[in-house]
């Protein structure tokens, strides 16, 4: 009897180790299954959390680029705008300082036309008094003699010679 009694197969045995496996099942399972599960949940839920976190956090950056790129182009087209404005100015300011150059030179050579003007009617009326200063003296000259035609030619040729010298 010996070997069989070893190998035997005894009902209650059987059972009584079924419900201490059950009962370890249903132990493991509260107090070590269930706190591993609520660990991994939380665990899944803070790497769900940093996942969405990384995600907005990408999407604020790629926002405030797609904003910084906007601001730096209508940066360069405000500082376009401004060049172009500053050029426009330079020229109008370039162009009046032309146009009153052109007019102050214009003044200038009609002052001096004026002035040349002056200075010839002035030259005339001098010229006028000494040829009629000297066709007086002619005159005296021809009445205090009589001329004949020598002297005649004489007088002519001394009043050339006065209103040549006068010139």
């Amino acid at each position: 009897m010996g070997a069989l009694e070893f190998v035997s197969i005894v009902p209650w045995t059987i059972i009584v180790q079924i419900v201490n496996l059950l009962l370890l099942f249903l132990l493991l399972k509260h107090f070590l299954f269930k706190p591993i599960q609520n660990i991994l949940a939380q665990r899944e839920s803070e790497i769900q959390k940093d996942y969405d976190d990384a995600s907005k956090a990408s999407a604020d950056a790629k926002a405030l680029r797609e904003e910084y790129e906007k601001r730096m182009a209508d940066a360069k087209s405000e500082a376009s705008q401004i060049i172009k404005d500053a050029n426009r100015k330079a020229q109008s300011h370039g162009e009046e300082i032309l146009l009153d150059a052109r007019n102050q030179a214009n003044r200038m050579l009609e002052k001096a036309d004026a002035e040349i003007e002056q200075e010839k009617k002035k030259a005339m009326n001098e010229l006028k008094n000494e040829i009629s200063g000297i066709a007086v003296d002619i005159a005296s000259k021809v009445v205090e003699r009589e001329i004949d035609e020598k002297d005649h030619e004489a007088l002519i040729q001394e009043f050339i010679k006065g209103v040549g010298e006068a010139s």
